[in-house]
């Protein structure tokens, strides 16, 4: 019999070319701080500073909005950056022993940072080890002329620059021992070049520091030995008095020493003073030491590490000297460098420093010298996103001007340095949940996120840190005179504080957060400081079932009597679920009073305005006692598990075989068949799952919808629940109107109740209206913000499984549309939105979408209701299980995830809303090695190694130089939120069991999912993210 199959229509150019317009997939800007930096620069000429970090990036930072980003070909530790002042030029050594220069050039009327030359430095003739060149330490001096390497075996060559090119005057060991008296020689070598120092009135002359101890000044012109400084300590760094008369060493002992030059003591033994600041017990090496000078008399010292190495050998520090004050700055990471702002004007006699910058391994901290106390400056960006881990984030978009401002005071009311502007809105807010209970506000309207506000939950429950505060308080003052400095803590008091979800209204200013131990916790944001008592509730969602016992971590004990809280987001009521588990999903109706929460045991909706639970629906399956035992499985489950796993691979086999006796096709079947093969794709044959497997019961998804679903004539509020089982339950509520919320409860009925056939984790649910629009938010409508949802044609509802998208009609919940995208694409879906997409041609013209992303790291964006595919891209790598857990999109088409603990990528897939850097900065230098280059070359790739294919913005440019660096710390300008179509988006970033799963997949997952895949079925990757 013949097969008759009909051909799919050809691309529709029209179509195509409006999808042109609306969609385009760019990778814009990379939002916090560096990962692993490993090297830092500041260039007090153009006020710009420079990060290299261990993965061979390079990050410049101006003033808020001014970044630009290089990266090295070879990944490579960049271990020493310098700026050569002025001239929009940076010098990085990496460590693979090579250096490259790089320059900012304009392009497109922006500025790019662009990769010039590269030189590596040969070895000595006659020696064989490559140590022996291997640079350590280089100097760069003030004309911009020369460059000086230090290397292990003690010699000292020299570059011209700009062109990179090795001079023929290198100098050796053996030169300089020729003028070291025989006494200081003892056969021994000087060492590694440990430092090299330019005078600072004689620019002819360099300091050179060997390891052993031996300084010297030397004078490039005459090649001729000044003066020679007989230390006995091992060297570990050496800075000059602005004068020249003295310079300071510092050394491993845990001392610095000052010596006086003097042209009439060529050789000087002894130096004017040794202090040792923490001894006299063995101390750690003093890594680096600054010395400044002031117009009140006393010098001021900077060094970091010498700490005593038994007691406090462990700690990282950073120590201020000046005269009797004396403060050792505790930073909870590693010391990678640190240098001053002070006055570089050969003029004026004094350096006076006004702020001290200090990169660390996980912040960057910025102390004010000239204030009293020497206190730490809020910086307006580069502030830590993970100063505890991030568990989840949230993007907030249309923030209304009064909720703005709001939040605003807030924040200045808990730091009062920071001195915010608050102008027209125009972007969103992010939210990041931490592992300590915390919630941060942040700025995401421009480049750089800059932090508004923060929020702690902790101070409601009773936790073992709050006893140990009160003793860190008490006790006798301490040498060394320790103080904690910086916000980066990655100790969580109690892992059950950790937030899980949330969900907010951004109208009527209420937060919901929930939490690892079951807590789900009602904010009010209030503009006063306020001193009550929080009203507690306990909703059980196991409803008395019998056969299951909670082993897992106890609830979190909330703090008896009332509590003071500050001005901003305020808790009224605590909603305990018990079992106490992690709280999976939830989500908030301000204009109803009500809010939904689900855990892997049930969902449960309460009251918070009469501080009463409507309903509590356990969803556990009575095989489902994988939930009961917490993080820690038993080992009578691990065996159920592996007895299920079998039966599944017996059952796929005999199955196998059954399907393998088929009559092979004719030759004329065949080319039918493989014809037809052209014509519609080959879809994957999907397994159902058990309905008895482990964690069913949780709760994935929760929303609240005003549609109809008892009859097609009368619609209400509504609630839906989609859990790990394919199961989704639709109540009917009955709520009273705003004058009788006092006086009626909300009731909740049961209306419909839909099992998907293949049992797959449902992971969004969404009612869209009669023209297949997303309904809008609550208060929308009543407050004229958005226009009414269609309610004269039929309603559905869009219900996203990990396999498929398929669209219901509403009430009677007939399909009527559906995608398979398992069986289609061979993935499982993770993520997915609702998004409005504008045209890039006109501003009139937009369509929603459904974007999707999937566990092998693409997104797919479909048409809705449709559920046509519009196109796809390569985003995150599919190994990178965090990144796609942490992912966030947003409603303009835009999207943010984790590259790193302390980094979001951001990414576009609006043709018309990207958001990314366009700064222009104006330099003036001799000799332009870039003016060759023209505008042909391809733009630097960005720190993961994903190229920009899109170069055109609607962006706003940001023009001008810098203002003074420590002005643009205390007080930054942050732009305030978008007027957009966004709306709350609540995402995990959590791992969960269905994150890892496609990383250990099952012989019958492997040999079912992915059967009939050819050769044509894989792509080749687009985007390379390194």
């Amino acid at each position: 019999m013949m097969k008759f199959r009909f051909r799919r229509q050809g691309n529709d150019p029209h179509r195509e070319k409006i999808k042109q317009d609306l969609f385009a997939f760019n990778k814009t800007v990379e939002h916090g701080f560096p990962n692993q930096p490993s090297a830092l620069a500041y260039d007090p000429k153009l006020q710009l500073m420079a990060f290299g970090t261990k993965s061979g990036a390079i990050k410049i930072y101006g003033a808020p909005g001014v970044e630009m980003t290089g990266l090295h070909k070879d990944t490579a530790a960049v271990t020493q950056i310098h700026f050569l002042y002025g001239q929009g030029r940076i010098l990085s050594l990496l460590d693979d022993n090579t250096i490259h220069l790089w320059e900012i050039v304009q392009r497109e009327n922006r500025s790019h940072l662009v990769e010039v030359h590269s030189f590596s430095l040969p070895g000595r003739p006659g020696i064989e080890s490559t140590s022996a060149t291997r640079v350590t330490v280089m100097l760069l001096k003030l004309s911009c002329d020369l460059l000086a390497l230090g290397t292990e075996g003690g010699g000292v060559h020299f570059l011209e620059l700009p062109t990179l090119t090795l001079l023929n005057k290198s100098l050796f060991q053996d030169e300089i021992m020729q003028s070291v008296p025989e006494e200081y020689k003892c056969g021994k070598s000087l060492g590694p070049v440990e430092s090299l120092q330019e005078h600072p009135q004689d620019s002819d002359k360099i300091l050179i520091g060997y390891s052993r101890g031996l300084v010297v000044l030397w004078d490039l012109n005459s090649r001729h030995v000044d003066n020679l400084f007989l230390g006995k300590q091992q060297l570990e760094s050496l800075v000059w008095e602005r004068s020249g008369n003295s310079f300071v060493s510092s050394h491993s002992d845990g001392g610095y020493m000052v010596w006086a030059v003097s042209s009439s003591n060529p050789c000087t033994r002894d130096p004017i003073s040794s202090t040792v600041p923490y001894g006299p017990f063995p101390c750690k090496a003093v890594n680096k030491i600054l010395w400044r000078t002031t117009e009140s008399g006393s010098p001021l010292v900077l060094f970091s590490g010498g700490m005593p190495r038994a007691s406090y050998g462990d700690r990282h520090c950073l120590t201020i000297l000046q005269d009797s004050s004396h403060v050792t700055l505790d930073f909870t990471s590693r010391v990678i460098d640190f240098f001053t702002i002070h006055c570089t004007d050969k003029d004026k006699e004094f350096d006076d420093p006004s702020a001290l910058v200090v990169l660390l391994e996980e912040e960057l901290v910025v102390i004010d010298l000239q204030m009293a106390g020497w206190p730490t400056v809020p910086a307006p960006y580069l502030a830590p996103l993970h100063s505890s881990a991030i568990t989840c984030s949230c993007h907030i978009s249309n923030v209304p001007p009064k909720l703005w401002e709001r939040v605003i005071s807030a924040g200045q009311q808990q730091c009062p340095l920071q001195n915010y502007e608050v102008g027209e809105l125009k972007d969103p807010i992010q939210k990041a949940k931490t592992s300590d209970g915390t919630v941060r506000f942040w700025d995401a309207s421009g480049v750089s996120l800059k932090p508004l506000y923060k929020l702690s939950t902790a101070n409601i429950f009773q936790t073992d840190c709050d006893h140990n505060d009160s003793l860190t308080q008490a006790g006798e003052e301490e040498w060394p005179p320790f103080r904690k400095v910086g916000c980066f803590d990655p100790y969580s008091d109690d892992p059950r504080l950790a937030i899980q979800k949330i969900s907010v209204c951004k109208y009527s200013g209420k937060l919901v957060v929930a939490g690892t131990a079951g807590q789900v916790i009602v904010l009010v944001l209030s503009d006063e400081k306020s001193d009550h008592m929080i009203d507690v509730a306990t909703v059980d969602l196991l409803q008395d079932r019998e056969g299951f016992t909670w082993k897992g971590h106890d609830r979190l004990p909330p703090r008896s009597g009332s509590v003071v809280f500050a001005p901003g987001f305020q808790p009224v009521v605590l909603v305990q679920c018990m079992p106490p588990a992690a709280v999976t999903a939830v989500t908030l109706h301000a204009e109803w009073n009500l809010i939904a929460f689900g855990t892997s045991h049930g969902f449960g909706l309460f009251d918070y305005h009469r501080r009463s639970p409507v309903l509590a629906r356990c969803t556990l399956h009575p095989n489902d006692s994988l939930a009961m035992e917490g993080p820690l499985s038993r080992v009578k489950s691990l065996k159920k598990s592996l007895r299920q796993s079998f039966r599944r691979i017996r059952k796929s086999r005999v199955s196998g075989k059954k399907r393998a006796v088929v009559n092979s096709p004719t030759r004329d079947e065949a080319i039918v068949q493989e014809h037809d093969a052209e014509v519609a794709p080959v879809q994957r044959r999907i397994e159902p799952r058990s309905a008895d497997d482990s964690l069913s019961g949780v709760v994935r998804c929760l929303c609240f919808a005003d549609t109809f679903l008892r009859d097609g004539t009368h619609h209400g509020p509504t609630m839906w629940a989609g859990t790990n089982s394919g199961s989704v339950y639709a109540y009917a509520l009955d709520v009273p109107s705003q004058e009788k919320f006092s006086e009626q409860s909300v009731e909740a009925l049961l209306g419909k109740e839909i099992q998907l056939m293949h049992r797959a984790p449902v992971v969004s649910i969404a009612v869209l209206d009669g023209r297949g629009n997303p309904l809008p938010e609550p208060y929308e409508v009543s407050r004229d913000l958005a226009k009414a949802p269609d309610m004269q044609g039929s309603h559905s509802v869009l219900i996203a499984s990990e396999e498929q998208f398929k669209v219901f009609t509403l009430p009677k919940v007939s399909a009527k549309t559906k995608f398979k995208l398992t069986a289609h694409e061979g993935c499982r879906v993770r993520k997915v939105a609702l998004s409005n997409f504008t045209s890039v041609s006109s501003e009139d013209y937009s369509e929603n979408a459904l974007v999707c992303l999937t566990n092998l790291g693409d997104i797919h964006v479909f048409s809705v209701p449709a559920l046509r595919p519009q196109t796809r891209y390569d985003c995150i790598r599919k190994e990178d299980i965090s990144g796609i857990a942490s992912c966030v999109f947003t409603k303009t088409g835009q999207g943010l995830y984790l590259i790193s603990p302390s980094e979001y990528e951001r990414f576009s897939l609006s043709a018309r809303v990207i958001t990314e850097p366009l700064c222009r900065v104006d330099v003036e230098r001799p000799h332009d090695l870039s003016a060759h280059s023209g505008s042909s070359t391809p733009l630097p790739p960005q720190a993961n190694g994903t190229h920009k294919t899109q170069a055109e913005s609607k962006s706003v440019e940001t023009e001008g130089l810098l203002d003074e660096m420590r002005s643009a710390l205390s007080s930054p300008v942050l732009d305030s939120p978008n007027s957009s179509a966004d709306v709350t988006l609540d995402t995990t970033g959590e791992l969960t069991v269905e994150d890892v799963k496609d990383f250990l997949m099952t012989v019958d997952e492997a040999e079912n999912n992915y059967r009939n895949m050819t050769e044509e079925d894989g792509r080749p990757p687009g985007i390379l993210i390194n």
